[in-house]
């Protein structure tokens, strides 16, 4: 009798291991899709304030010679002396390998005019 009641109760212990294990799975997936869901947001939003931060009174450069690019680098501010590349990062968010590599290439003075006319 007692072996009976024993494989009764490790019996119900494994379909309650079961359904928490399943319920567990079902709560990371959607932790996982909240996570990406989140993460695309922030990029939405960020794209849309990098196009109103020349505008803030705390920016730099002339908000009318700022000219919006959006990729690779968010625009460039044709100032009266100089021309001025710009890339608005907020908090803790790096510049991409290209970004990189633009700001080295200005840095290194890697910077030049073309004209090209079509007749």
């Amino acid at each position: 009798m007692l072996e009976i009641v024993l494989f009764v109760v490790v019996l119900v212990l494994a379909l309650a291991l079961a359904l928490v294990l399943k319920k567990n799975s079902e709560l990371e997936e959607l932790l996982e899709s909240s996570r990406f869901s989140k993460q695309s947001q922030s990029s939405k939003y960020g794209k849309i304030a990098e196009q109103w931060i020349p505008f803030a009174k705390d920016f730099p450069l002339d908000a009318g010679n700022f000219r919006f690019l959006g990729s690779p680098i968010d625009g460039v501010s044709f100032e009266e002396d100089k021309i001025v590349l710009c890339e608005f990062k907020a908090a803790s968010s790096q510049l991409s390998p290209k970004q990189k590599k633009i700001r080295q290439l200005v840095k290194d003075k890697k910077v030049d005019w073309l004209e090209f006319r079509i007749e």
